[in-house]
């Protein structure tokens, strides 16, 4: 499977987004439902760490091996690399993209959050694999988002990138998610969508088979 279709539905999850639910049954439900990639996003109040989130990571990654979906962890190269996770994801505030490549290696996936076209180049540059853009709508999920975006970059970058593999992140829902694929995106990114739902594998299936109809329905090739 192409990074392309990997990207379609990308969720993105830490313990302490899922309520009183209980965060890997979260997990399970979404990647039974159709979930193609899963990103572990340890941070805010409550977060786990040292080896308590070691092994929830674990955790998570073996549920995602069972399923054959990647694994990637956000900000943590050393926890990445410890357990063999399938990738990082860096923002623009965590470390350099560059560097982390070179702490990965060529062989795993590399994913950097860009916000302009002049990151975009960077993240290029760095050697990542795909970028994520947004917030596309407003979000609560994260304290630090940046403005509201839209989905005018992921169309100016697809137009300049055709092949670059691109996610979009932030307020999607099953209501507006098509502009984020029809303006070029390769999927959606979803934290709160799912962390939050009441039926997690429901809502992750629903989003699946959208996503799948709005590919076809437009014609986009992976």
């Amino acid at each position: 499977m192409s990074i392309k279709e990997q990207l379609k539905l990308y969720f993105i999850m830490g313990s302490n987004n899922t309520g009183d639910a209980k965060p890997l049954d979260v997990l399970e439900a979404a990647l039974r439902g159709g979930v193609t990639c899963f990103q572990l996003r340890e941070k805010g109040e409550g977060a786990l760490t040292g080896e308590e989130k070691r092994e929830f990571a674990l955790a998570c990654q073996q549920l995602c091996k069972q399923y054959n979906v990647p694994f990637i962890v956000n900000d943590d190269v050393e926890l990445a690399m410890a357990i063999d996770a399938d990738g990082v994801h860096v923002g623009q505030d965590d470390e350099e993209a560059g560097r982390v490549r070179e702490q990965l290696g060529p062989h795993k996936i590399l994913g950097v959050s860009t916000h302009t076209l002049d990151e975009v180049e960077k993240a290029i540059a760095a050697g990542a694999d795909y970028v994520g853009m947004g917030p596309v709508y407003a979000t609560i999920s994260k304290a630090d988002a940046k403005p509201v975006a839209g989905t005018e970059l992921i169309r100016k970058t697809t137009l300049i990138h055709p092949d670059l593999p691109i996610v979009g992140i932030g307020g999607i829902t099953l209501d507006n998610f098509a502009p984020v694929i029809q303006a070029g995106a390769s999927g959606v990114s979803l934290i709160s969508a799912i962390a939050s739902s009441h039926n997690p594998y429901e809502t992750a299936r629903n989003f699946a088979t959208a996503i799948d109809d709005t590919i076809q329905r437009e014609g986009i090739s992976s």
